[in-house]
């Protein structure tokens, strides 16, 4: 008898089970990545999809998940001005503002959501509205994604203009000098908000 020999089939023998176990190890593994869950994640997305595009064709307004752009709205200036009142259109659509003190949400308190008066975007939350003694709405912060700035040159300054994601309306300006967190000032025309108190 080779006792050299007898080892190495002893060894043999321990290996074996050990490589047949990576083996099914392995395979069951990469079964894994082709299994049921993975496909119904994926069925799932389809179906959403599908019932939001057939929503779509039905004229339905689907809900807007966090991370989707908004979309906008066009509207030509006979409908801008059938649905908004003077004043909004001026300030809204012409970029005017109203004279400080005298709009209904300067000296507002009430706990809400401010939204844009012509398509009811939210544009700001009542927690983040400050008085600033300037006699129109203000604000340290606009709910994020909801509003856009331009640079605006009119009356001979540079100033950053502040318009709703949605509809392109005028709703006022930011500037630098407002309260922490932020150091912003969203001054805003009442005329251009529509409030809804929080339930």
């Amino acid at each position: 008898m080779d006792p050299g020999r007898d080892f190495e089939g002893w060894t043999m023998m321990r290996r074996t089970p050990l490589l047949s176990i990576l083996a099914i190890a392995l395979a069951v593994l990469a079964g894994l990545a082709e299994s049921r869950p993975w496909s119904a994640v994926a069925a799932a997305a389809a179906g959403a999809k599908a019932s939001v595009s057939a929503a779509a064709q039905k004229g339905a307004a689907p809900k807007r998940a966090a991370n989707d752009k908004i979309v906008k709205i066009t509207k030509t200036d006979a409908e801008w001005r059938k649905q908004l009142t003077p004043a909004q259109y001026r300030v809204l659509r012409e970029s005017g503002t109203e004279t400080a003190f005298t709009g209904k949400y300067w000296d507002n308190h009430a706990n809400g959501i401010y939204r844009c008066a012509a398509c009811g975007l939210d544009l700001f939350d009542s927690k983040t509205k400050f008085e600033s003694g300037t006699g129109w709405p203000s604000f340290w912060t606009a709910i994020k994604g909801h509003v856009e700035e331009h640079t605006d040159m009119s009356l001979g300054m540079m100033r950053t203009e502040v318009l709703c994601a949605r509809c392109g309306g005028h709703l006022g300006h930011v500037f630098d000098d407002g309260p922490r967190p932020t150091g912003m000032r969203y001054c805003i025309n009442s005329v251009s908000l529509d409030f809804e108190p929080r339930k």
